[in-house]
């Protein structure tokens, strides 16, 4: 069963008696994490960086989806009326909100190399931020905590989402990072709940948070939520009139096909997946919707059963998956929720005693596979480049729409839907995990849950 998340016992988690007194950096199991994630992430930094300099330009930075942002900004400051209707390449538009539109207007003011490597340090800053907070959540503290931070985030780096995000220049990783602090928070500070508001008055998709926190019952941070994402609606429409109101009433964010085609190998959602089974995206929106109402309400559910129970980092990372899973589209580097998802595995595999230790190792260690950078070399003899288990099935073109997607069969399917059914069996996982903690959870005298203390978190 999933640990509690908090109530760390401070005492249990001491070093063994005598340890404190043994002279020397080493001496302390903290320093020794500390010490081996500085090298981690040194060694990840630099084969990455290694890995760039011997590449062709464009191989592994191509900056596409930050290209389309600021050229996006250009039209918004000089023919704003035209911003949805514009294409930056036939089937390549802007799909963000007008307020984005906003953000990439002042963007669009820096030179290219300036906004381009400062993409690449906020993102990889942000994905190392999104691993503190969460094992802050998780009851981590000290040297301990920063040592597991840079472990997660040079195992994270060198994931397919993350990899495609820089590869992209895509803002995803700075969401991500947005919505943690947010819900990593500490105290009732009025603030809370601001940083998902900002988050979905980029992207959509982080509306899923709102009804969390009502049912959570974090009626205050679902308010500031709520009213910081109306507050930056109205700031596009009072800046950007006529595309506020094709965006919002046209309503263009109801089409997922200006991203793209929607059954694109890329795609890892319900929707792409009921469209490759049907063979047709017009065939397979009823059943789509279906799936995602259903998927919808069992994973909130199962979400806010976690965090009732004394486990909000899982609750919230639960919460982040069910939206990957119902929203229409899910691209591949949208999936960079695989960190935090890391932070709450190691979490479990070091709390936990015996086999069952073990056995979240090696599911913490499954998931990194599944979802890791792998070069292509086994099966198109491509060059050493960062690519991932999805792209073994053959897949169309945004813009030619070969519907190669139609036809997978065999490892082609199951390679090119992975994502999607990894999260599937993770969401089934959780919520029997969640259907555990409701039934055998067990309470104080005042009906609070008990504390259960670990000797290893916190210290």
């Amino acid at each position: 069963m999933l640990a509690p998340e908090h109530g760390v016992n401070r005492r249990a988690a001491a070093p063994a008696d005598g340890a404190a007194c043994v002279p020397g950096l080493l001496s302390h199991p903290g320093s020794r994490l500390l010490l081996a994630g500085i090298a981690a992430l040194a060694a990840a930094l630099a084969l990455y960086a290694a890995d760039i300099a011997i590449h062709p330009a464009g191989t592994l930075l191509r900056w596409f989806d930050l290209r389309v942002y600021l050229q996006a900004g250009l039209v918004a400051r000089h023919s704003p009326a035209t911003l949805y209707d514009w294409q930056s390449a036939p089937g390549i538009r802007f799909t963000y909100t007008p307020f984005a539109a906003v953000l990439c207007a002042g963007l669009s003011w820096l030179p290219w190399l300036l906004a381009t490597w400062s993409m690449m340090a906020a993102s990889i800053l942000a994905l190392t931020a999104t691993a503190w907070l969460a094992l802050r959540g998780l009851g981590w503290r000290g040297r301990r905590r920063a040592g597991a931070t840079l472990l997660i985030a040079a195992v994270a780096l060198w994931t397919e989402p993350v990899q495609r995000a820089l590869h992209l220049g895509q803002v995803e990783l700075l969401l991500m990072a947005l919505i943690t602090a947010d819900l990593s928070g500490p105290g009732r500070r009025w603030w809370r709940g601001a940083g998902i508001g900002v988050a979905a008055g980029i992207k959509l998709v982080p509306l899923i948070f709102i009804p969390y926190l009502l049912l959570t019952r974090r009626w205050r941070q679902a308010a500031v939520a709520a009213g910081t994402f109306a507050a930056l609606a109205a700031v596009g429409a009072a800046v950007l009139p006529q595309a506020s109101a094709q965006w919002w009433l046209g309503p263009a964010f109801l089409r997922p096909g200006r991203t793209g085609f929607v059954a694109f190998v890329e795609n890892q959602s319900l929707r792409a997946l009921a469209a490759r089974v049907a063979g047709s995206i017009g065939a397979s929106g009823g059943a789509w919707l279906a799936l995602a109402a259903v998927t919808a309400v069992v994973g909130l559910a199962a979400a806010t059963i976690l965090h009732r129970s004394g486990r909000p980092v899982a609750g919230w990372v639960t919460c982040a998956l069910t939206g990957l899973l119902v929203s229409p589209i899910s691209w591949d580097h949208h999936w960079v929720w695989f960190a935090p998802a890391a932070a709450v595995l190691a979490d479990l595999a070091v709390r936990a005693r015996g086999r069952a230790r073990w056995a979240w190792w090696g599911l913490a260690g499954l998931l990194a596979g599944i979802f890791a950078a792998w070069p292509p070399v086994w099966w198109r003899g491509a060059a050493l480049t960062p690519s991932g288990l999805i792209w073994y099935a053959p897949g169309s073109t945004p813009v030619a729409r070969s519907h190669a997607e139609y036809h997978w069969q065999g490892l082609a399917w199951l390679a090119g839907n992975l994502y999607l059914l990894t999260g599937l069996a993770l969401l089934a996982f959780v919520v029997a995990a969640a259907a555990r903690c409701r039934h055998t959870r067990r309470t104080g005298p005042a009906g609070r849950i008990a504390v259960i203390p670990f000797a290893r978190a916190g210290n």
